[in-house]
């Protein structure tokens, strides 16, 4: 089976100056590719929307390179391949790795995995069985290291990388406190992922509402958000807690970064606070998904996603999760799924 026909790709226009929107990119035509000798082309079916994606958008360098204007905008997909010219993969394979808002996209077959049919829906390879789930991994065993008995806290709770995190701390034993934007999150955080309370970040009062959920204090903080919340936070972290570091969405979108907290008491209390991107580990990605396939199969895991259909309400897909309009990990449906 051939590659043919056109792709349509999202091509970053120019840069936005704060909540991106669609008038920030292009959509652009042109031929699918065949592949060269050792690349695969593949049908993208799922894209993954992260907040990291807002970084790519600056022009200055962060962890890893802007996107250029006139370049396909960046985002990791589940596809099909429809054309090899790998050994290693055929046409028919579903793969998760190649990258760009993108009907079609060329990858080098190195940096495809395979994905096993059967084994979990496709789309949870962008999300619990993907970068998501072995962010929260990462942050929780390497950094946050909860214990039985400890109060651990995550903000962005009902979020992709938040819901893992914690579940993750109340299999370790720890009383986990999530903290989430509105009545429904924090409903859900609560019934369906089973942590012991959440906090609602809109509260009038957020930071008495934490005080009350932890009464004795919080002894490890899994940040993905910033801002107000982190200054509640920190202002209840105990003596020797832990912070892992892992995104702060609440400021993504400022043009100069907010003046930033007093640390003074990091020294009193021998806090450790710790940055951490997962793609710093890769190995960790596979250790994860080998772990946690069997238990999203067993429903020991639990997961939810927040569905938009199209590649050109990608943008917007974008501007609603820096803003915590979605619900659960965002992913947009490009195509359908083989029958």
């Amino acid at each position: 089976m051939a590659a043919a026909g056109f792709r349509r790709s999202v091509v970053l226009k120019r840069r936005p100056g704060g909540e991106p929107s669609r008038g920030d990119f292009d959509i652009r035509e042109d031929p699918v590719p065949h592949p060269e000798a050792g690349d695969v082309v593949t049908r993208t079916i799922w894209l993954s929307i992260d907040p990291y994606m807002r970084g790519r958008l600056r022009e200055e360098q962060t962890y890893a390179t802007a996107v250029q204007i006139g370049d396909v905008m960046t985002g990791e997909t589940v596809g099909e391949v429809v054309e090899s010219g790998d050994p290693a993969f055929q046409p028919g394979d579903l793969v998760v790795g190649a990258r760009g808002w993108q009907t079609h996209s060329v990858t080098p077959g190195k940096q495809l995995v395979k994905i096993r049919k059967g084994a979990a829906p496709l789309s949870a390879y962008l999300g619990i069985l993907g970068m998501p789930g072995a962010t929260a991994y990462a942050g929780v065993t390497e950094i946050c290291k909860p214990k039985p008995g400890e109060t651990f806290v995550v903000s962005a709770a009902s979020g992709a990388v938040g819901s893992v995190a914690g579940q993750l701390a109340k299999r370790a034993g720890a009383r986990v406190i999530g903290i989430a934007g509105g009545p429904d999150k924090c409903f859900w955080v609560q019934d369906s992922l089973g942590f012991d309370d959440c906090v609602d970040h809109r509260s009038i009062d957020l930071r008495g509402e934490l005080h009350a959920a932890c009464p004795n204090g919080i002894d490890a903080y899994f940040e993905n958000v910033g801002g107000a919340v982190q200054a509640a936070v920190f202002e209840q972290l105990n003596p020797f807690a832990r912070v892992a570091m892992c995104g702060m969405v609440s400021q993504y979108n400022e043009k100069t970064p907010p003046p930033g907290p007093n640390l003074g008491f990091v020294v009193g209390k021998r806090v450790l606070i710790q940055g951490f991107i997962v793609s710093d580990r890769p190995e960790r990605l596979t250790e994860w998904r080998t772990m946690a396939e069997p238990l999203v199969a067993e429903g020991n895991l639990v997961y939810r996603e927040d569905v938009i259909e199209g590649l050109e309400n990608a943008p917007d897909a974008l501007a609603g999760i820096l803003t915590g309009r979605n619900f659960g990990k965002l992913l947009v449906k490009v195509s359908p799924e083989p029958s």
